[in-house]
């Protein structure tokens, strides 16, 4: 029997050969209607009579890289309707398709890049419906040609045939280009120039030479260099003023990243994905130049994800593929910036043509036990969608001020953005500014909600009070980070709630950072915390960890301990000591903190770690890199003790005297085994203080969040320790243990709040 359906399709369906897919399936199935493009998705109409078997294949089998958030079918009248078409875009509804992310380069491309009879035979911008630019280029939805970076770019007669051809796998591909009418490639370097093949070229020589080169990508500009040479690697860090943070690698395939790394059946399958992150693994020796990753135990290895990559690539083994930018700023994105800016950092400039419309770092992922976990959240699952369990009003959260991401969320859907970074910086902050304009506008958005940290001197709480919105709702920082990844595992709580943390403004203004909540999305309640000791010298503390370890001795045995600084510690000079031990007693530009993340620094300070920190979290992963050192080592009794009270506090500051004392009797400890030790120990404390709350509330369920959680080797004994004794644990995996998930928490807080006042 004919029968007429109208469908509607919300998700990720532009971009993807959605439509393509529809019409051969309509084809196939004899069916008469039309498809089209709309603000809304993706709007069907089928005819005949095998209009259900039509929707049935729609939703179990979509394209490879469709996500179909959602499918509505409207049974209709029959019409009598002839043949299929695909009709012109539609701008009639309000937004809410899902923008689709970047897409590595795929096989087929492949084939013809290295097809010396194919047309598009070692083209650098080649690319289909199943791959390339998306986020990065698009400008305004429907995702059609003239609202792109394309735009410019008028296809020539053969491409014109093939974005035309329905049987073409680029057909409407919407970035599609080739050598005669699509971007160009340009080396510069210093006053000379070269285009196209030529300038691949010299590129390749220079990077044979241990130059560095400026590479522009999807989403900004990488800094290259040969990463098996450590005098490139040495050239890059000195001008980049870089000295010590760990640099990605890119690797031409498999092969070559299993010469540099361990590599897990799970580790191959991130680094092959069409996402294409940097993956965070077990570092081999003898390939990578020794500077590539001085601190840390892993090295970030991703494989190329443009054509230009695997051009680029031809001849190494690994290329450092690090972020172009000046400290903290964001990444650079075109030609003139690149050229005013990497001035005296790269030693050319290998540009092209086509416009980058949204700034976009590299993904980051790491593996904990047997799954993955994101630690930058940006090209390839940005801005990804996560659909809520009914509507709620336009919500803009703001994020934090450090990692800061931001989220957006129309009627039942929730848009984290890409990372943006520290807002500290000016540029950053004007990047933020742009980025949330940007999907705002993409989405028609005007939020009429703004959910904010507490603190109140963060730009981006500044920025959530400046705003127009009917209703604002702040955030604690470490509630927020529970309410992300109770969210993310589809929990409302209660649940006990431990989030081990740098810095987080408390309600009672201390700088918190190592929490026990009784949580759920709405609602928070400390129940204990890390005791806590005066930040020596406020943000001098954050940067030299030799400060918290006098606090935490100062905290212990008050003036006793300077004979114990002076020997741990050359400088600063003993009458410097006492000038301190009369701050911290006076608590002078010192204020109070419970923050996990500065236990650690205290720790790495007095098991050796030296100076003052290039990079945020640098003396932290040293101290897990000694720790993993000293895992099979015999462990050494540390313990946190717990102390009754409301709130319970944990206090580290004795076992730090222990920890100093061992280390300046004996000069030749095991540091190692000390490092594990302390792992150890905070994780008996964690432990210990979630079956206190066990007993007080009934509660089994655990969730661990925090900054201080990216150490996997905490976060797995933590785990593991807490299986053991019966709880069922939460953590994070598709969104960061660290601020990049706070405004995630901070938007479902205001959303469980909305609710509960009855105003959704």
């Amino acid at each position: 029997m004919t029968s007429r359906l109208h469908i509607r399709v919300e998700g990720i369906v532009q971009g993807v050969g959605f439509r393509p897919f529809v019409h051969l399936l309509a084809e196939r199935l004899n069916l008469a209607g039309w498809v089209l493009n709309s603000s809304a998705g993706v709007e069907i109409e089928v005819e005949g009579e095998r209009v259900q078997e039509f929707l049935e294949e729609l939703r179990q089998r979509p394209p490879p890289l469709a996500l179909l958030e959602q499918v509505e079918a409207e049974p209709l009248p029959p019409i009598g309707a002839q043949g299929f078409q695909i009709l012109a875009s539609s701008e009639d509804e309000a937004p809410i398709t899902l923008i689709p992310p970047d897409v590595a380069t795929c096989p087929d491309c492949l084939r013809e890049m290295n097809d010396l009879a194919d047309r598009r035979y070692q083209y650098p911008f080649l690319n289909c419906t199943h791959c390339g630019p998306r986020f990065t280029i698009i400008e305004r939805l429907p995702y059609d040609r003239a609202r792109t970076a394309m735009k410019a770019f008028s296809l020539c007669p053969d491409c014109a045939r093939e974005y035309a051809d329905l049987r073409d796998r680029r057909y409407h591909a919407q970035p599609v280009a080739c050598p005669h009418c699509g971007p160009r490639l340009e080396l510069i370097e210093g006053t000379r120039h070269w285009d196209g093949e030529e300038a691949l070229e010299r590129s390749r020589r220079l990077l044979e030479d241990g130059r560095i080169l400026a590479v522009k990508g999807l989403g900004g500009f990488h800094l290259a260099t040969d990463a098996t040479c450590e005098e490139a690697v040495d050239r890059l860090r000195r001008r980049k003023g870089r000295p010590a943070k760990s640099l990605a690698v890119m690797v031409p395939s498999l092969a070559e990243a299993r010469e540099i790394a361990e590599l897990s059946p799970l580790a191959e399958e991130l680094l092959v994905s069409w996402q294409r992150p940097i993956v965070l693994l077990p570092r081999r020796e003898g390939t990578l130049a020794p500077s590539i990753a001085p601190d840390n135990g892993r090295v970030g290895v991703m494989l190329p994800y443009t054509p230009l990559h695997h051009l680029l690539l031809e001849g190494f083994t690994a290329l450092v593929m690090t972020s172009a930018n000046e400290s903290e700023e964001p990444i650079v994105a075109s030609n003139e910036e690149a050229l005013m800016k990497l001035e005296g950092i790269a030693d050319a400039f290998l540009l092209h043509d086509r416009p980058i419309i949204q700034r976009l770092d590299d993904s980051v992922q790491v593996i904990a036990g047997a799954r993955p976990m994101m630690v930058r959240r940006a090209r390839g699952y940005a801005p990804g969608p996560f659909r809520l369990v009914q509507s709620f009003p336009p919500t803009l959260a703001c994020g934090p001020e450090l990692k800061n991401t931001f989220a957006l969320s129309k009627r039942d859907v929730l848009f984290l953005s890409h990372h943006i970074g520290d807002l500290q910086n000016l540029e950053t902050y004007q990047h933020y500014q742009r980025s949330i304009a940007h999907l705002e506008e993409l989405y028609a958005l005007e939020p009429e909600v703004v959910a904010h940290d507490l603190h109140p001197q963060y730009l981006s709480t500044r920025y959530a009070l400046s705003l127009p919105a009917r209703r604002k709702v702040a955030v604690q920082h470490h509630h927020a980070h529970i309410a992300a990844v109770l969210f993310e595992a589809g929990e409302t709580g209660p649940a006990i709630g431990v989030a081990c943390d740098g810095t987080g403004y408390g309600e009672d203004g201390a700088i918190w950072g190592m929490e026990f909540f009784l949580s759920s999305r709405g609602s928070s309640k400390r129940l204990g915390h890390l005791a806590y000791v005066p930040l020596l010298g406020s943000e001098e503390a954050v940067r030299q960890p030799w400060r918290m370890a006098a606090s935490h001795l100062f905290a212990s045995v008050g003036e006793g301990a300077l004979p114990l600084l002076v020997r741990l510690f050359p400088q600063p000079s003993p009458s410097t000591w006492e000038v301190l031990w009369r701050q911290w007693r006076a608590g002078f530009h010192s204020p109070p903190t419970s923050s996990a993340g500065r236990l650690f620094d205290a720790v790495s300070a007095l098991l050796g770690f030296p100076g003052a920190i290039s990079y945020e979290g640098q003396a932290a992963i040293r101290l897990e890199r000694l720790a993993e050192q000293g895992r099979h080592s015999p462990s050494i009794p540390l313990s946190l003790p717990l102390r009754e009270g409301a709130p319970f506090l944990l206090d580290p500051s004795p076992m730090l005297v222990q920890l100093a004392e061992r280390v300046v009797a004996d000069e030749a400890i095991d540091r190692s085994a000390l490092a594990f030790s302390f792992h150890l120990a905070l994780t008996d404390a964690i432990v210990a203080s979630s079956k206190r709350i066990r007993l007080e509330h009934s509660l089994s369920l655990v969730v661990l969040a925090g900054g201080v959680f990216v150490n996997i080797l905490l976060l797995q004994m933590t785990q593991e320790m807490l299986e053991a004794e019966g709880f069922r644990v939460l953590v994070p995996q598709r969104l960061p243990p660290n601020d990049g998930a706070i405004a995630v928490g901070q938007a479902v807080t205001a959303f469980a709040r909305l609710e509960e006042e009855g105003c959704v």
